[in-house]
């Protein structure tokens, strides 16, 4: 059986991005940590070769906060591709960009309830 899930290879990389999260990425963590939203969330999970910004894997759901890095083609690129492999493996994936965040956190938030209730 392969592990697609926080594979080893990874933990420098997620203790890493962890320890040195973004505004946007704090913000939401203090809403979504310790069950707050009803299902317990992780930060910096592995899926495949991919990390994603926070994942309940229970609920199969996935949440990705983009920044201004992800406006260039190349990452727009990549995301794509981030986002149909994560699909493939069963999680519905939320993207929310950075203004989103720091602008309307309540919005966000309310999304992301909403998806966590189907």
């Amino acid at each position: 059986m392969t592990i697609i899930y926080n594979q080893h290879k990874q933990l420098e990389t997620r203790q890493y991005l962890r320890n040195n999260s973004t505004v946007p990425e704090r913000m939401l963590w203090l809403k979504l940590k310790n069950k707050q939203m009803g299902a317990k969330f992780r930060r910096q999970y592995g899926i495949g070769n991919y990390i994603a910004d926070f994942c309940s894997p229970r609920q199969k759901l996935v949440i990705e906060i983009e920044g201004g890095i992800h406006d260039n083609e190349e990452e727009k690129y990549y995301g794509q591709e981030r986002r149909l492999t994560i699909e493939e493996l069963g999680f519905r994936v939320l993207c929310f960009t950075n203004e989103e965040v720091e602008q309307d956190i309540g919005r966000v938030v309310e999304t992301i309830r909403k998806h966590i209730k189907q």
